[in-house]
């Protein structure tokens, strides 16, 4: 079998495996188009497959609640080169010509610890940065983060971190992470998991112009996996309301690439009165997509099985960085640090020949964790439209990390040359934003009849009420669509 067979062949039976897991009709996958020649990215694992798996999956949801919604079937069509674009669109974004600030803090990164093995570190918070030094004890430059880990051991280093709530990760081996409890944990566990946790009435959706017009969806996520899902939804028709804290910091650059087709408001959820407002906000939602550590949000009264007592019929979506169960359910986590400690950079630099731990060159699993959360949404819409009852999916970057992995290597992945931006302007769209004239990623899903696509631009955070646009509610008629590929 050629490369490019095995890699098509790897691809729809991935596809087949996501949506497989969520309980819909298996004749959807008759409607999907995947295209594409190997695989762009420098990498001995199938990221091209995941990307090209991941965001069909969630747009033959779409497509499959729009034929419930009494619209025919319509073919979905994804190009393997566009769907690995859109897994690095955070790179590629341009606002009035220019690329966005580094995000990357400066001590962030690798280091070497005084027993010789590595520690990923994530300092791109204040407070994690902040945090950091004052475990260390040491001085604010690169050096002296370096001097002060040589009196460490990396494990030791992974721990302190954790019981600080800071963030960190030893960089392991698969063995190493094999053997870990938290792997055992996770080792039964389905890539996501899309469960009923209450009864309500069946609500059908009526006919509308898109497959998720109507359908309100409240964002209380950050950086790239959530946000990234929420763009999905926004992508096909759905009324998202980013909720974000004015107590939390945010990365701008991300704030406006993955903020294409929100609206976007502020609550403080530690006062009653925002609680309050967000409670109001929720009896009147569809979806609920939160990033809190498990339990975070459930500490604040709006738990899934709140949020469905308050809104019979909810779905609610929870990402988390280790998953919901094992020991390390509670930690804190992001996806450069899911990777070192669950194996890949070990496995990436080996596979490349070099002696330092190696990522993979998108945030792979942030992003197909994205198009996870998205799958799960519209998959739980299409379940209540006809079996009624409130849904709880989860997804965790741990979880999508051993399905990228499940999906094995590839022989010399790292002979082609990392992708530039000019090599994938066919991808980019021109907009507008509330920050400037943006060039960015489009939407790798190519819809038969329901072009995805964003109606909304970009905003601030803030910029918006905490309340629902009139008009744009449970009628699910909202209008037209813009940017179409």
């Amino acid at each position: 079998m050629a490369p490019d067979e095995k890699l098509s062949g790897l691809t729809r039976s991935a596809l087949a495996t996501l949506w497989r897991s969520t309980g819909l009709d298996e004749r959807a996958l008759d409607h999907v188009n995947l295209t594409g020649d190997g695989q762009s990215l420098p990498s001995s694992f199938a990221v091209g497959c995941a990307a090209q798996a991941s965001i069909a999956a969630s747009a033959l949801a779409a497509a499959h609640l729009w034929q419930l919604r009494g619209g025919a079937w319509q073919t979905v069509s994804v190009d393997r080169r566009a769907a690995e674009a859109e897994f690095r669109s955070e790179r590629y974004l341009r606002v009035d010509g220019s690329a966005p600030p580094d995000p990357w803090d400066a001590l962030a990164g690798l280091y070497r610890c005084g027993d010789g093995r590595w520690v990923r570190l994530h300092t791109n918070f204040p407070h994690h940065r902040q945090g950091l030094l004052d475990l260390l004890g040491c001085g604010g430059d690169r050096e002296d983060v370096a001097a002060a880990l040589r009196g460490w051991r990396a494990a030791a280093v992974e721990d302190a971190l954790a019981e600080r709530g800071l963030v960190g990760s030893m960089v392991r081996s698969f063995d190493e992470w094999d053997a870990h409890p938290q792997a055992r944990a996770l080792a039964d566990l389905p890539v996501f998991t899309l469960e009923r946790i209450g009864d309500a009435p069946a609500e059908p959706l009526p006919p509308a112009l898109r497959p998720l017009s109507g359908v309100r969806v409240l964002d209380l996520t950050r950086i790239i996996a959530g946000p990234v899902g929420t763009r999905a939804l926004a992508a096909h028709g759905a009324e998202v309301l980013l909720v974000t804290s004015p107590r939390l910091p945010s990365i701008p650059s991300l704030v406006i690439d993955t903020g294409r087709g929100k609206r976007s408001c502020q609550l403080d959820l530690t006062q009653a009165e925002d609680r309050g407002r967000l409670a109001h906000l929720l009896r009147q939602a569809d979806v609920l997509v939160d990033g809190y550590r498990p339990g975070g949000l459930a500490g604040l009264g709006f738990g899934a099985e709140a949020a469905a007592a308050l809104r019979p019929g909810m779905v609610c979506v929870s990402l988390s960085a280790y998953s919901h169960a094992g020991p390390w359910a509670g930690r804190r986590g992001f996806d450069s640090l899911v990777q070192a400690a669950t194996g890949f950079n070990l496995a990436e630099a080996e596979a490349a020949g070099r002696n330092e731990p190696l990522a993979l060159p998108a945030q792979a699993l942030d992003h197909a964790a994205g198009y996870l959360i998205a799958l799960g949404a519209i998959a739980a819409l299409s379940r209540r439209a006809t079996e009624g009852g409130s849904w709880h999916v989860r997804v965790s970057l741990a979880q999508t990390a051993r399905w990228l992995r499940g999906l094995g290597r590839i022989d010399n992945g790292f002979a082609v040359a990392d992708p530039d931006r000019e090599s994938v302007r066919d991808c980019l769209e021109e907009s507008g934003s509330g920050f400037g004239r943006l060039s960015a990623v489009g939407h790798a899903a190519v819809m038969a009849t329901t072009p995805a696509g964003w109606e909304r631009p970009s905003v601030p955070l803030g910029r918006d009420e905490p309340v629902w646009p009139e008009g744009g509610g449970r009628d699910g008629m909202a209008a037209g669509q813009t940017h179409k590929r």
